[in-house]
């Protein structure tokens, strides 16, 4: 992977103000990935916007287990809104051949 679509930790968390140890937290935890280049521990870009809605949660004081059990909800709301929409086509698709 390009470092250009990597961000250093420790950068990322000077941004935000944040202890390392809750990055390191949220990748044992499986959150987020974070990846080694040239010695250094790296957030993939592609990771941000799951990270920026994980750090909003953390700042309302819900504990890592909280985000946990949250993060899993809202991914399993969106596969069931994903299927509702495939469903919703397929039904779309036997009325129009009537």
């Amino acid at each position: 992977m390009q470092t250009d679509t990597m961000i250093p930790v420790h950068e990322f968390c000077i941004h935000h103000k944040l202890e390392q140890s809750f990055i390191f937290a949220l990748k044992e935890s499986g959150l987020i990935e974070v990846t080694m280049t040239q010695e250094n521990y790296c957030i993939p870009v592609d990771q941000l916007p799951q990270l920026e809605k994980i750090i909003r949660l953390y700042e309302l004081d819900i504990n890592l287990e909280g985000i946990e059990t949250i993060t899993h909800l809202l991914d399993r709301i969106s596969q069931q809104e994903q299927r509702i929409v495939e469903l919703s086509n397929q039904l779309n698709r036997y009325q129009s051949d009537e």
